[in-house]
């Protein structure tokens, strides 16, 4: 047998919006106790008052019939106001206590003796002695020692709480089941989603990266984590992708130079040759070398600008004194190539950038445009600007040369691809390629 905490009510139970819903259902429930609570007080209050006043009422009116007609009229009030039907009670009793006209068979010893108002317990005349009700009362005290007591039975008031009460307890009840059930239809539902994107978590980690999470058009909490989730896994994809074509470049461009490497210094050894020509064996080895290092080299910058750890380094950076020292260090190429080399930087902009991978990609655009961007009729110019947007920063490179086709645009950015105008010309493909990763 399965656990509770096993089965699909278990882990429903367990789930925080569960236990959330069920401390709100608490405090929900509390408070509207707290409500119920205050609202059949001032209820209760209400029917006091009012009973209190009417027997204020009554109690002035009877005393004014005392003071016109004396104890006999009073009397002749009293009889005929107690055969009317109602909640009033009416007593008058004499000297000795006896009941001289009223509706009231008994009261609690003592009552009649102390004047004022107070509930008491009182017996209907004609009823048995074990039957007592609930009543406000008024005690007057009248020359002659007489009482009179004017009282409203408070039933009423008692049948309000009992009805105050069951409604408190019906309402707490639905409460309690609605709150309890709304949770688990929530808990339900935020439990098939959890457990929808735990089951593609657990594809993506058996090694299939093309699972994604569900996003559906709620465009809730689940839907934002998905959709940042996905673009975590479609930037994870990007880079496996990019570390298996990287690994597969290697293996074929880096194939070609590393056998001619060996074949030079082969045949430096097999050959018997002079002093000068095995040092020119040599230094074509060195440069040899020096080309793959460089290659390397630029694998290395890209792999650190795409993984983030760049970022590490950042700091602030005067683009325009970069801009001015990249231009400066390739003028004497430029001079040499016959290609007027411009800039026009805005001074005093400055920016949070890494400084090493930002030059480093500013001088391979610019070693591009001096490469390939000679245009057939003079004037040839490059020209780099330095210029502020609304919201960005924008250094741009610019030459008079063919361009590149816009079909091919896109695979001019990956690495080791060697677009057909430039493969007699010197290079490894990578160039672009650095640049796109660190503008990334």
């Amino acid at each position: 047998m399965k656990r509770l905490g096993e089965t699909a009510v278990g882990k429903l139970f367990r789930t925080t919006v569960f236990k959330l819903s069920l401390v709100y259902l608490v405090v929900f429930a509390g408070f509207s106790v707290l409500i119920l609570f205050y609202v059949a007080w001032q209820a209760t209050r209400l029917v006091e008052q009012q009973t209190a006043a009417t027997v204020n009422a009554e109690i002035a009116g009877l005393a004014e019939q005392y003071r016109l007609g004396g104890i006999r009229q009073l009397g002749a009030a009293i009889e005929e106001r107690s055969r009317s039907p109602g909640s009033s009670l009416y007593l008058l009793t004499n000297f000795a206590g006896q009941p001289i006209a009223g509706n009231v068979g008994a009261v609690p010893s003592g009552s009649m003796v102390r004047p004022g108002t107070r509930e008491i317990a009182y017996r209907r005349a004609g009823e048995d002695e074990i039957a007592t009700h609930p009543a406000l009362v008024h005690v007057l005290a009248l020359p002659g020692n007489y009482r009179l007591l004017v009282g409203r039975d408070l039933g009423e008031r008692e049948r309000l709480r009992g009805v105050m009460l069951s409604a408190m307890g019906w309402s707490l009840i639905l409460i309690v089941l609605a709150g309890t059930l709304g949770g688990v239809l929530i808990a339900r539902r935020v439990l098939a989603r959890i457990e929808a994107m735990t089951d593609t978590s657990r594809t993506i980690m058996a090694g299939d990266l093309s699972g994604r999470l569900k996003v559906t058009s709620s465009n809730d909490e689940f839907d934002r984590l998905a959709a940042a989730t996905n673009a975590m896994l479609d930037r994870i994809s990007e880079l496996m992708a990019g570390l298996k074509e990287v690994s597969d470049n290697i293996a074929h461009d880096l194939r070609t130079p590393l056998t001619r490497l060996r074949n030079r210094a082969e045949e430096a050894l097999r050959e018997g040759r002079s002093e000068e020509q095995q040092r020119e064996a040599l230094e074509a080895v060195i440069a040899e070398s020096d080309g793959l290092i460089a290659t390397f080299n630029a694998l290395l910058v890209i792999a650190r600008a795409e993984s983030g750890g760049a970022r590490e380094l950042m700091a602030p950076v005067d683009l325009g004194e970069l801009v001015r020292g990249v231009a400066d260090l390739y003028e004497p190429l430029a001079e040499e190539r016959g290609v007027e080399l411009a800039v026009s930087a805005a001074p005093g902009i400055v920016a949070v950038a890494n400084r090493e991978l930002l030059g480093q990609a500013l001088a391979n655009l610019v070693d591009n445009a001096l490469k390939y961007g000679a245009a057939d009729s003079a004037p040839t110019e490059v020209r780099i600007t330095l210029e502020t947007q609304p919201g960005e920063v924008r250094i741009a490179v610019a030459d008079r040369g063919p361009g590149i086709a816009a079909e091919d645009r896109g695979r001019a950015m990956e690495r080791f691809v060697r677009l057909e105008a430039s493969r007699s010309r010197p290079g490894s493909g990578l160039g672009l390629a650095l640049a796109a990763a660190v503008a990334r």
